[in-house]
Parts: C-alpha cells; sequence; structure tokens
C-alpha cells in the first residue's frame, strides 16, 4: 500500500543501514530502571529542523552536521533510557551509530558498531557481508594516507575487499554479493539527490522545515554514499564482478524435486483462489477463473449486488470505492509501456545478477538520469509494479492446478512518491468497510483460499501522515496513526474471523523486521485462519529481504520467481509475495484432491509435512509433494 523509495535500497548497499524509529514518549520510569519497549510505538519520536531544501540540506556544511550531532545526541540517549529487546530495532540504532562514525570520521568507532549490530543479526549472509565494503575502504585509507594518494587508495580498496570477500562461504553470501554489485554499477550523486527531492523536498516544505527521524534516518548513510563511498563503487563491481565469475555456479535447487502438477485426469474438484491484490488480468487465465453466473460485462449491476461488472471478481478504487475492472489503470504512466516493462525486467535482472540486455540497459538508462528524472522514472517503475503484481501472483498461485478458480479482488495502490489521499478516520474506515465487504463477497462465492501479498503498518501510517501534512504536531499525527491502523486492522481482523472456512495467507513482508513488534497488517494478524509465509531461495534460504517473527513460521520460495505479467510475457520477480502466492498454490491443490478439508486440517497438514530449514530453529519449508500426497483420498 505504501511505495517503498530506493532510499532504504540505496542506505543498505552502501553498508549503512536505515535510521531510527521516531514514536511517542511513554511515561517515565522508575529512578534507575529503562522504559521498556513492547512494539514500534513505545520507540521516543524525534523532529529535525531542516532549512531550505532537503535536497540543499544533504550536501551542505554546518547545518548538515549540526544535525548529525543532533542524532548523535538522541541516539546514545535513547539507547540509556530504553530497554530494547528487540534485535531488529536495536541492530537499526548501532547502525545510525556506525553512519555517524563514518560521517565524522571516527572509524575505529564505526567498526565497533558494525560488530554491536553484527552481534544481532539473524540472517547468516548478512552478518557475514555487513560492514565489508567500509572495513576495506578504511584499511585502504590508512594504507594511502587517508586515501590523498588516489590510485593507491583505490588499488589497495579493491585488494582489500576481494581478500575480504572472497574468503567467505560463497553459498552464504551468493544474493548479497549479486545485489550489491548490481548497485554498484549503477549508483550515482544525480540518483539519490533525486530521490531526496521526489521524497523529502516536498515534506520539508509542507511542514515548514520540520520533519521526523523517521524520514531523515537514512540521510546520513546517503551523505557518506556521496562523499565516501560513490568512488569505490567501480571497485566494488569489479571485485564482486569477478567473485561471480570465479564462483557463481548454479544455485543447487532444493525445491523444485517437491513440486507437484495435477492433471486434468486426476480424482480432483474445482477450488476457489481469492487473488486479492492489485488486479489480475484474466484473459491469461481463461481456464482457471471464477465466473459470476449472474453478472455480465455490461457496465451495469446485473444481479444487484453492489458490484458492477463482477464477471470474475471486484475492485475498488484508491478510495475504496467501488469500480470495475480487474486490471490497475496505467493511464497515468509518462513513459511507453514497452520500455518500463524493459526497464523493470532489467531491473529484476540486475538485481538478481543476471547480465541480461535488459540489466545492461537498465543500468546505463539509470545512470543517465538527471536529479529532476528520478521522481518521473521511479513512479512509472512503481505504477507497473502495481499494474503487473497482482497477475504475476495470480500465476504463481494456479500454476500447475487445472481445477484451480481464481476470483480477483483488485485494490488500488498509490504509486506516488507523495501519497495522494490523507490517512485519517474517514479512510480507514472506508478500507476497514472494504475488508469486511471482500470477505462476505468472497464467502458467497466459495473461497477457500485467499492470497495477501500486501501490507501496512503503523509507522507507514503514521509517515503518511507527516509526508501529506495534513497534522503538524507529532504527537497527534502518532495518535492519528493509532486510531487509524486500529480501525483498519480491527476491520480486517473482524471480516477474517467471520470466515473460519477460508484460510488467508499473506506474504510476510520484505522489510527483514519482526512482523509483530512492527505492528503490520495483514501480516501481524493472530487467527487460527490465518497463516503467514517467509521467503527463501531455491536452496532452502532465507532471503535477506524477508520479514520474520512469532507467527513466521512457514516458508516457500520468493527469489526470481516466473510467472505471468499482463499482456502474457513471463517475468522473475523477487518478495515474500511470491513466496505467499507459493503455498496458496499447495492449499490450492489440497482442496482440490481433498476438498473436505478445514482450515485447521489444512494448516496442521502444511506445519506436519514441511521440512526444518537448515539453520534455523522453528522455521520449515513447505514440501508440496509430501504435503498433498499426507491428504490425498
Amino acid at each position: 500500500m505504501k511505495q517503498t523509495s530506493l532510499i532504504v535500497a540505496l542506505a543498505l548497499a552502501a553498508g549503512l543501514t536505515v535510521g531510527l524509529p521516531a514514536h511517542a514518549e511513554p511515561a517515565a520510569p522508575a529512578a534507575g530502571a529503562k522504559i521498556p519497549v513492547k512494539t514500534a510505538d513505545d520507540l521516543p519520536r524525534h523532529l529535525y529542523k531542516i532549512e531550505g531544501k532537503a535536497s540543499e540540506f544533504l550536501v551542505s556544511d554546518a547545518p548538515f552536521k549540526k544535525f548529525v550531532a543532533e542524532l548523535k545526541a538522541n541516539t546514545l540517549a535513547d539507547l540509556a533510557k530504553y530497554d530494547i529487546q528487540d534485535k531488529t530495532t536495536l541492530k537499526g540504532y548501532y547502525s545510525t551509530l556506525q553512519q555517524i562514525a563514518t560521517f565524522e570520521g571516527n572509524y575505529d568507532e564505526a567498526l565497533k558498531h558494525v560488530e554491536s549490530a553484527r552481534a544481532l543479526e539473524g540472517k547468516e549472509s548478512t552478518k557475514l557481508m555487513m560492514g565489508q565494503v567500509l572495513a576495506s575502504m578504511i584499511t585502504a585509507r590508512k594504507a594511502s594516507n587517508d586515501g590523498a594518494d588516489k590510485s593507491a587508495y583505490l588499488t589497495a580498496f579493491k585488494a582489500e575487499l576481494e581478500k575480504r570477500v572472497g574468503a567467505l562461504p560463497w553459498d552464504k553470501v551468493r544474493e548479497s554479493v549479486l545485489q550489491a554489485r548490481s548497485t554498484a554499477q549503477f549508483i550515482n550523486k544525480e540518483l539519490i539527490l533525486g530521490q531526496v527531492k521526489a521524497n523529502l523536498d516536498p515534506v520539508v516544505e509542507t511542514n515548514k522545515g520540520e520533519i521526523s527521524g523517521d524520514l531523515v534516518g537514512t540521510v546520513v548513510g546517503m551523505r557518506n554514499m556521496i562523499d565516501k563511498l560513490i568512488e569505490v563503487q567501480p571497485g566494488v563491481a569489479e571485485v564482486y564482478g569477478k567473485l561471480v565469475d570465479a564462483n557463481n555456479k548454479p544455485r543447487v535447487d532444493i525445491l523444485s524435486a517437491n513440486e507437484v502438477t495435477l492433471a486434468p485426469t486426476d480424482k480432483a474438484s474445482p477450488v476457489v483462489i481469492g487473488i486479492w491484490d492489485s488486479g489480475v488480468d484474466v484473459s491469461l487465465f481463461s481456464a482457471n477463473v471464477w465466473e459470476n453466473p449472474a453478472e455480465k460485462a455490461d457496465g451495469k449491476d446485473n444481479d444487484n449486488n453492489g458490484f458492477v461488472d463482477d464477471v470474475n471478481g471486484i475492485a475498488f478504487d484508491m478510495q475504496m470505492k467501488r469500480t470495475s475492472g480487474l486490471l490497475c489503470p496505467i493511464d497515468e504512466m509518462k513513459s511507453p509501456l514497452e520500455l518500463v516493462m524493459k526497464y523493470t525486467k532489467g531491473s529484476s535482472d540486475s538485481q538478481a545478477g543476471v547480465d541480461s540486455p535488459d540489466a545492461k540497459a537498465f543500468r546505463e538508462y539509470v545512470k543517465g538520469l538527471k536529479a529532476e528524472e528520478v521522481q518521473g522514472f521511479l513512479e512509472d517503475l512503481g505504477l507497473y509494479g502495481n499494474y503487473s503484481h497482482g497477475t504475476h501472483v495470480a500465476g504463481i498461485a494456479s500454476a500447475g492446478n487445472p481445477f484451480a478458480k481464481i476470483l480477483g479482488v483488485r485494490l488500488t495502490f498509490d504509486f506516488k512518491s507523495i501519497p495522494r489521499y490523507d490517512m485519517n478516520v474517514a479512510t480507514a474506515e472506508a478500507w476497514a468497510q472494504s475488508f469486511r465487504d471482500t470477505v462476505a463477497y468472497m464467502k458467497k462465492a466459495g473461497v477457500r483460499v485467499v492470497n495477501m501479498s500486501w501490507g501496512l503498518s503503523r509507522k507507514d501510517i503514521e509517515e503518511m501522515i507527516e509526508q501529506r501534512g495534513a497534522i503538524k504536531d507529532a504527537k497527534e499525527r502518532a495518535e492519528m496513526s493509532r486510531k487509524v491502523f486500529g480501525i483498519m486492522i480491527g476491520g480486517m481482523t473482524e471480516a477474517m474471523k467471520s470466515a473460519p472456512e477460508i484460510l488467508f495467507v499473506p506474504a510476510a513482508g520484505n522489510s527483514d523486521n519482526d512482523n509483530v513488534f512492527s505492528e503490520m497488517m495483514p501480516t501481524g494478524i493472530d487467527l487460527p485462519n490465518v497463516i503467514t509465509i517467509g521467503a527463501i531461495d531455491s536452496s532452502g534460504k532465507p532471503t535477506s529481504f524477508t520479514t520474520f517473527g512469532k507467527g513466521v513460521t512457514l516458508y516457500a520460495n520468493g527469489f526470481e520467481v516466473e510467472s505471468y505479467v499482463p499482456g502474457g510475457k513471463r517475468f522473475k520477480y523477487s518478495g515474500t509475495s511470491m513466496a505467499a502466492p507459493n503455498v496458496t498454490n499447495l492449499v490450492g491443490k489440497m482442496l482440490a484432491v481433498n476438498p473436505s478439508l478445514t482450515t485447521a486440517q489444512v494448516i496442521e497438514a502444511l506445519k506436519a509435512n514441511a521440512d526444518p530449514m537448515a539453520g534455523y530453529e522453528g522455521r520449515f519449508i513447505v514440501n508440496p509433494k509430501k504435503t498433498v500426497g499426507a491428504v490425498k483420498k
């Protein structure tokens, strides 16, 4: 629901993770005791003053130094005052201190903070790669008169980076190396400034220069990238390219052998699968589409159920008003559709380390963008992402199942850098009502399993309120975000609870965080008919992006999963958005071969027949072959 900014990706690529969250000030603790932090909402909020434009502030001297000093003081004070048990959040604090120390040139201190963050990291690949570029840069500076001898510095940097990363187990760091190489091939100052112009300049102007720590938490990392890390990115690309060439053997695929394909001649029954997403190109799934026999595509509500032309499902516009058409409209796209498709595929290929013509074209195009061109380009990619996402999900959910009947539910997500609608009580109530209406519709249609590869957090809502400038006071924004989130998650929970016969399958999320602590929906909803899915790659290792948490115990392939996009082409996308429909696909096959299964029995069978994830206690990988075999009549 909220567009993901490339800013965070840039900060992560620099080895400098995102900044501190900013939340409400709880009551003072007893003397000597720290304030317990149970959810993200318990964390302190900080406001910062920015004079002029954020894009100019980012490259300023004295104003930026003053901001960094204030950020450092707040960070240290928070660590002293609050008892933060959530490892991801605490890791973020240490990463912020690392950013600050790097900016100040205090490199020994920066490395200490890297180690503090590393100790909290649960994913082995991330743990191994954390701070390697920074450490190589520091070693090279010491060997070249603090970088004064540029040639010697860059040569020493490449040698140190190759020594460090080359010694790491390739099977564990492969994905991280490929992603870092990709970013290093196109990152530049114009791209960073373009993101700031698009995402922060309008917010600073709207809020008269006062902005929360949430929105400026990444700027130290971006400043470090501009000042100190952009110059070594060609070296990163070169070193990692050599490592890829030397080691990049095909990933050992442990999942394909467990796939199940049903034949039309199998003893099975039709099963209705809900794709609650950004829209579906139903023309691609003619044999696998649910049909409403009482409706015609004639612009009328033939069956008088309140939905027009709901032949294969229902749709809501951005304001949660009922509309028609299961595909998200793309009339606002500024660039030609074929060009955006090409760059979307190129972006995906580049991230995965696939050296295709599309990947090369994408990198060359991005490198040539001026700062003022970045916003339009990224918004076009975001719009196409919305346009194609639901179709891609539907293709995964129905693959190999001739008995699947797809029922589409289209949500219209905003793709603009700055949201176009206010997050207030009226908006929340509209969303909550749409949730109730959607589940009621699916119940009547006989849906048995619903895929939900989308989500929203309370923090997202607070940021959207700030971006819109609708509420100036930080405490009032926080209070409104709680009201809005409470209404929305309450409406969704109520709707799901009313349909125990339907299994809801949310994607865990792609923020590498705890879904319960971070207050996320639908991934954080705890009901007997909800099962949240995390992402692994085909070798069975968790992806670097997957969200985790108390309710995320089942995992499926979410890396480079191929499926359809509108029009019939096939792309590979990555995300927990792709992992969830792999489980929805399995559930659809289970219910096809055994329609008498209850929701509880489906969940029990999924868990009982899943395989333990190597090295991760309490996490399991779904096994379609074993599971379908166990429930088949």
